[in-house]
């Protein structure tokens, strides 16, 4: 019948004499005992109790336990043998010693038979000892859900199982044998921590493929192990091994004057590696699964589709952040809600149906609905959907992808405004082209009027001065005609040497009427710059909005100041006003496509986009600064290339 493992009992007293007979206790391999001042018995070791033949020593006198008369208490440091006969009629010598408060029992001089008895039982208990710390470290990593408290816990099973040695675990990446995690107890030696010595026995042992290991990290040898810690004198070494793969390695190392049967601990550490490997390998799906179900959701989340996800009673499980932005819905005010709730009322029965068509496998590729925002709107979206199948085969809910229509109509809405524009530019310049043809007959016969009365002495000067404002009019009309038509006109890409300053006075004749109308004045304040290469009507185009809005901004009576000036190969232009100002959320968004703070019919939010473009496509940057109450200042940095250049 296998025995228990006996535990030795804890000290019932305490004080530097019971520690330093403790220290002595550990290491005594014959029967000991330890007893307070009246020899009753404290703690006992395992060949003790195979001394008495029995278990429940503690708290017995000295002579209960063995059976035997009266026993004197010896003092301080002057320690006395005692002959005894045991019940068994075995003749003991016992040495009794005392420190402090504690008494000291050692037996020797065992018959043989006792002898063997009393080490077969320190072996069968050092066997259960070690047997039931392995179950414990093998329900201990079992449990363990990561990488990093799985070697937490080998660490400790180890400092376990071999006390006094220095070991070190490390864990690799089965694919490359890259080091993943190590913990060591010791002072490694250089070079030794990404590499692994292995004996061939070892290797065999426990069926691990070596032909895909790389040969500068790995190497199996059959003679001894080389060291990895400073100050040991000999190791052993065993792989973790899980599938063929290599995962990982344990190795325990001894230090000099350490006694420790070798082979005994090498069939330990077979047993541990063995249980270790599986957990490894466990931990590792562990974290890979861990990390793919990290990655999708993030993928799921952070992704431009809108992407809902419902259980098959229509509840939400799924909400993500491109919906969130959306609907203004939070994931808390969705997740478990039925999901139709959240659909515009015209639109419940259509998306019922679709719905239930993916729960029985149909899936639908397309179709457009609305759903409710919080702020009561409704956003157009178009949505995909499926069904959510498990890895058993069974369909647990629908999946449904979309994308906001909400932006398609606006920019739907946005062309057919340009189509309107486009088609009005056009009957634009053939009215213009139908204006021109008079109003040069009006401008030549003017002038002609003019140069006769300007050289009739007879002529009256108010009349002549009439003719002049006629000339002067008639040829500011035709001038804006041909500047109109040729800024409708389509603009070619290839560059040509422009000047800025006559650019810039291009495009305020254009906004003349503008300032007129909101009362604002505009001040030029011209550097001198160079010509260089530039699309001309770009140019113009890009100082036309810019005017154009500073108007919009800036209440009658205020001031629009243009300024350009020349430093080094680049040209600075600034338009600058006495408007309004935006707030820092606006600015942060004026660039922006479809971006616009004015009423609906009012803009289209593309003029500064456009702007910016242009003002990129030169290799140029735009700029704006602008305080709420102060005014806003547009500055446009371009680098003047030369022709030839």
């Amino acid at each position: 019948m296998k025995s228990e493992p006996t535990q030795l009992r804890p000290f019932a007293s305490s004080g530097p004499a019971a520690d330093a007979f403790q220290a002595f206790f550990d290491m005594v391999d014959a029967p000991a005992a330890l007893c307070d001042l009246s020899l009753t018995i404290l703690t006992v070791n395992a060949a003790f109790e195979v001394l008495t033949g029995r278990k429940d020593v503690v708290g017995l006198t000295l002579a209960e336990a063995l059976g035997t008369g009266a026993m004197a208490t010896p003092e301080e440091q002057r320690p006395v043998d005692l002959e005894v006969v045991l019940k068994s009629g075995q003749h003991v010598t016992l040495t009794v010693s005392r420190r402090g408060e504690t008494v000291a029992v050692v037996a020797r001089r065992l018959s043989p038979m006792l002898d063997s008895l009393a080490a077969a039982g320190r072996a069968l208990i050092e066997q259960a000892r070690v047997e039931s710390q392995l179950l414990e470290i093998g329900r201990n990593v079992a449990g363990s859900t990561g990488e990093e408290e799985l070697v937490a816990t080998v660490a400790r099973g180890v400092k376990g199982l071999f006390p006094g040695r220095t070991f070190v675990v490390r864990i690799v990446d089965p694919r490359t044998c890259a080091l993943t995690s190590l913990y060591a107890e010791g002072r490694l030696r250089d070079g030794q921590r990404d590499v692994f010595h292995l004996r061939r026995s070892m290797v065999e042992k426990t069926h691990l493929e070596t032909s895909h290991l790389p040969k500068d990290k790995v190497l199996v040898t059959t003679s001894d192990l080389p060291l990895v810690f400073t100050g040991s004198v000999r190791g052993i070494a065993a792989p973790l091994v899980a599938s063929g793969q290599l995962v990982g390695a344990i190795n325990i190392e001894y230090p000099a004057g350490l006694t420790a049967d070798v082979v005994a601990d090498e069939r330990v550490l077979i047993q541990l590696a063995n249980q270790v490997s599986v957990a490894v390998r466990n931990a590792k799906l562990i974290d890979e699964l861990t990390f793919v179900r990290k990655y999708l959701e993030e993928l799921i989340e952070n992704g431009n589709a809108l992407i809902v996800v419902t259980n098959r009673e229509g509840k939400v499980v799924v909400f993500n952040r491109a919906l969130t932005q959306l609907t203004g819905w939070t994931k808390s005010e969705v997740l478990g809600r039925d999901f139709h709730e959240l659909v515009a009322p015209k639109m419940k029965l259509n998306v019922l149906r679709v719905f239930n068509d993916a729960l029985i496998g149909q899936s639908q590729a397309a179709f457009e609905t609305a759903l409710l925002t919080k702020d009561g709107r409704e956003a157009r979206v178009t949505v995909a959907s499926s069904a959510v199948v498990s890895q058993s085969g069974d369909i647990e809910g629908v999946i449904a992808i979309g994308q906001d229509l909400s932006r398609m109509r606006d920019l739907e809405k946005r062309v057919v405004q340009a189509e309107k524009l486009a088609s009005l530019g056009q009957l634009a310049a053939s009215v213009v082209h139908e204006i021109n043809n008079p109003m040069t007959a009006v401008a030549t016969y003017a002038d002609a009027l003019l140069t006769r009365a300007s050289t009739s002495l007879t002529a009256d000067s108010n009349d002549v001065s009439k003719y002049r404002k006629i000339v002067e009019n008639t040829d500011r009309v035709l001038r804006f005609t041909r500047d109109l038509v040729s800024y409708a006109r389509p603009a070619q890409d290839t560059p040509e040497e422009v000047d800025v300053n006559e650019a810039i006075d291009r495009a305020v004749g254009f906004c003349e009427h503008v300032l007129h109308k909101h009362g604002v004045t505009l001040e030029r304040s011209f550097g001198e710059v160079p010509r260089f290469l530039a699309v001309r009507q770009n140019l113009v185009q890009v100082f036309v909005n810019l005017i154009t809005n500073a108007c919009h901004a800036t209440p009658a009576g205020g001031r629009i100041s243009v300024s350009t000036r020349a430093c080094e190969n680049q040209v600075s232009i600034e338009i600058r006003d006495t408007g309004a100002g935006m707030p820092l959320e606006v600015q942060s968004r004026v660039f922006e496509p479809f971006f616009t703070t004015k009423p609906d019919g009012k803009g289209t939010g593309l003029g500064l986009s456009i702007v910016q473009g242009i003002v990129e496509n030169h290799g140029g940057k735009i700029t704006v600064e602008s305080v709420p109450g102060q005014g806003s200042a547009f500055c446009i940095v371009l680098p003047m290339v030369r022709a030839g250049s």
